[in-house]
């Protein structure tokens, strides 16, 4: 049986646990207030810049003059994957659901016979990946998120990255994986073609008759010159949505973990005061024995 005096230094230690998790929670509450306006604000734009690229591209079709951001190299033997993970951890299985996601990808890619690369936008999917795959990891991005959140310029290098992949022909297929936010408490993992581009074109229901005929449009210059112009774009605009939807998710998960830990830890505190209670009351009992047992003796 415990001493009072470990009693003690145990609670003391989970009170100076339950400070800083609350500390921690606080904090990613805030965070999470930003992180949710910026991912939030980001998906109609990127929503929106894929619908039209979809419609873009059924008109091209296969044709000749299609960008090979469209069209691909006709190929699917190297498969580039862009992991966004955090830098830190505790924040539950935020970066243990995006790591198991990618690891059964590779082995799924690598069964088919597949070459597989790696960038991994994240120190804990880096450093979780490296052990099974660090061959296949060719880049590595950490510290995104500052004081003042995630800029485009970070995405903007990631995405720069993988243009310059494809153009050196170093990968015929580019995938990214994420967390999509839901809520604090929810989280989506979430695959994603870049490349060659994977869009669908969504009909708009607008017509006057109710009959969801989709509207024509006129697009000046011709649809092949403005692709080549928006697809590498669009790699850039996806990159930053996946890391603003990767930020508020980690914020979320971490929020929700904090505030866990900062419950079970009352829990624990309220555990050990019974029993640094009871053993303290047995402790007095006894020596109140010993003191009369004494006092009749004489």
């Amino acid at each position: 049986m415990a001493s009072l005096k470990d009693l003690r230094s145990r609670i003391a230690s989970v009170k100076s646990t339950r400070k800083i998790t609350s500390a921690m929670k606080m904090v990613a509450a805030s965070k999470l207030r930003r992180s949710q306006d910026a991912a939030e604000a980001a998906r109609p734009y990127a929503e929106r810049m894929g619908t039209m690229l979809g419609r873009l591209a059924a008109a091209v079709g296969g044709s000749q003059g299609a960008p090979k951001l469209l069209s691909g190299t006709g190929r699917e033997d190297t498969h580039l994957m862009v992991v966004f993970t955090a830098d830190r951890g505790l924040c539950g299985g935020f970066n243990a659901s995006i790591v198991k996601a990618a690891r059964a990808k590779i082995r799924a890619l690598k069964a088919d016979g597949k070459t597989v690369k790696i960038i991994c936008v994240g120190r804990k999917g880096a450093d979780a990946l490296k052990r099974d795959n660090g061959d296949a990891i060719i880049a590595r991005y950490s510290g995104i998120e500052g004081k003042k959140g995630i800029d485009f310029s970070e995405a903007s290098a990631v995405a720069d990255k993988v243009l310059e992949l494809f153009d050196n022909g170093e990968f015929d297929v580019c995938t990214i994986f994420y967390n999509k936010f839901v809520s604090a408490i929810s989280q989506v993992v979430t695959e994603q073609q870049l490349v060659p581009f994977a869009g669908e074109a969504q009909e708009d229901n607008q017509e006057a008759d109710g009959k969801g005929a989709s509207a024509i449009y006129e697009y000046e210059p011709s649809e092949e010159a403005i692709l080549a112009d928006l697809l590498p774009r669009n790699v850039g605009v996806q990159i930053f949505g996946a890391m603003l939807e990767s930020s508020a998710s980690e914020h979320g998960a971490r929020m929700s973990a904090m505030d866990n830990a900062t419950r079970n830890a009352g829990d624990m505190i309220d555990r050990l005061s019974i029993q640094y209670n009871r053993s303290r009351q047995a402790q007095i009992t006894n020596e109140l024995i010993e003191i009369i047992s004494g006092a009749e003796a004489l």
